[in-house]
């Protein structure tokens, strides 16, 4: 199959041939004909695949073939979890629909939202928005939602763990309730379809590949280590194996920022990316790790869904991710557009548990291999069974000195309310 035959528009033809591709690939041949039937759509499909595009070709092309509302509102919503991604689905847009008469606008966080007014008082056919900054905007009333006719759920599953599902109901209030309405994840989930069965209406159901699986062309491996050679031991493995564009993801911030710091003094360019970053610091950074200008690149999961590079080498886990999901998600950045990549995953004996619990959503055992002169004290035969939690320290009813907060047992659930918070503020 070609585009030729998915039924696009000369301009859209062209645009896809710009940028060297002739087959699409299958979640696009599967959505892209439904969506220009106007049917509603709930598709799932690994990172990487071409999902972006898989809605962005059918929604200018309805666009295009539909009369404009005269006013210049917003006729397509896409709201996204990050500002990253929302910029990678604004450059999708710009790029094929660069020989279309439509204006496209961002608005997300991090930035001063004065532009953004200008923008959307000047008109626009599709706005792409993270859903704080766009509540922001519907607030103060700069924007208008009543004219949409199509509405782009992008990474949804990622929305629901960042908190969002609350701003997400306030947004669709606005909306009008003929819609065509389009909701894209990575992973399906029991919270996604609840929420698909209140939002879509007879919706057609894509799943490209099985739930929660990694791309075939993504090597894993597991290298045990203590927690305080952690950094030592990822210096060595860049360095002896010369590793160009490495993308690191640590459990926070200060975990990212104090590890950019520690690679650099080890002769590595390391910049570092996550939610407490400006907007103008995280674009700088992305567009250096690209261009080869920065090494290796230390991010949080705020970056997981934005980062789009097709010939990434290498992902490596510092931290394990708390939720198993998270690192579907996480080395989906690597293995992309049909090319081989390799994910890295430093395991100390606290992430034993979570290892367990990313192993059983993949069902499939992950290879470890002990670097020589990294020997771990700990053993890989001491991993706990099921869905088994670290022990937990015992209370006490002595106050510690010093009064400062308790210390974080890694991976415990209850700190994970408090970081959707954060996430939700700062995306």
């Amino acid at each position: 199959m070609t585009f030729d035959t998915l039924g696009l528009s000369t301009g859209l033809l062209r645009a896809v041939a710009d940028q060297g591709y002739d087959q699409p690939t299958p979640i696009q041949q599967q959505a892209i004909p439904v969506i220009l039937q106007g049917q509603d759509l709930l598709a799932s499909a690994q990172t990487g695949t071409g999902k972006t595009a898989g809605f962005t070709l059918p929604m200018l092309q309805r666009l295009t073939s539909s009369p404009s509302n005269g006013r210049r509102t917003p006729r397509a919503l896409v709201l996204t979890p990050t500002r990253e991604l929302a910029a990678q689905v604004g450059d999708s847009v710009k790029t094929y629909g660069k020989y279309l008469p439509l204006k496209t606008a961002m608005v997300y966080g991090g930035v001063k939202i004065g532009p953004q007014f200008k923008q959307l008082r000047h008109g626009v056919d599709i706005l792409i928005a993270t859903p704080g900054r766009l509540l922001d905007h519907l607030n103060q009333r700069t924007v208008d939602l009543s004219h949409v006719e199509i509405l782009v759920l992008d990474e949804c599953d990622r929305m629901l763990d960042m908190g969002f599902i609350h701003d997400i109901r306030k947004i669709m209030g606005k909306l009008p309730e003929t819609r065509q309405t389009l909701m894209f994840s990575a992973t399906f989930s029991k919270p996604i379809q609840q929420l698909a069965n209140t939002l879509l209406n007879d919706p057609a159901l894509i799943e490209v590949a099985p739930r929660n699986t990694t791309a075939e062309r993504v090597e894993q491996v597991v290298h045990p280590v203590d927690r305080d050679r952690k950094r030592e031991l990822l210096s060595h493995m860049i360095g002896f194996h010369n590793w160009e564009q490495v993308l690191v993801f640590t459990r926070t911030k200060h975990g990212a920022n104090r590890l950019a710091e520690q690679l650099s003094k080890d002769g590595l360019k390391t910049a570092a990316i996550h939610g407490n970053k400006t907007q103008a610091a995280r674009q700088k950074a992305l567009k250096d790790f690209k261009q080869g200008r920065v090494r290796v690149l230390v991010a949080t999961d705020v970056a997981s869904r934005g980062i789009d590079i097709d010939q990434l080498p290498y992902v490596v886990n510092f931290d394990l991710p708390n939720v198993a999901e998270d690192y579907v998600h996480r080395i989906g950045r690597t293995g992309r557009a049909g090319n081989e990549g390799r994910a890295v995953s430093l395991i100390s004996s606290d992430e034993l548990h979570l290892l367990t619990k990313i192993e059983r959503l993949l069902k499939q055992s992950i290879s470890h291999d002990i670097v020589p002169g990294y020997e771990p004290s700990f053993s890989m035969k001491s991993r706990p069974a099921g869905n088994s939690a670290p022990p937990r320290r015992r209370s006490s009813n002595r106050r510690r000195s010093g009064g400062g907060p308790r210390p974080a047992v890694a991976g415990q659930r209850r700190a994970a309310p408090t970081l959707k918070k954060k996430a939700a503020r700062t995306a």
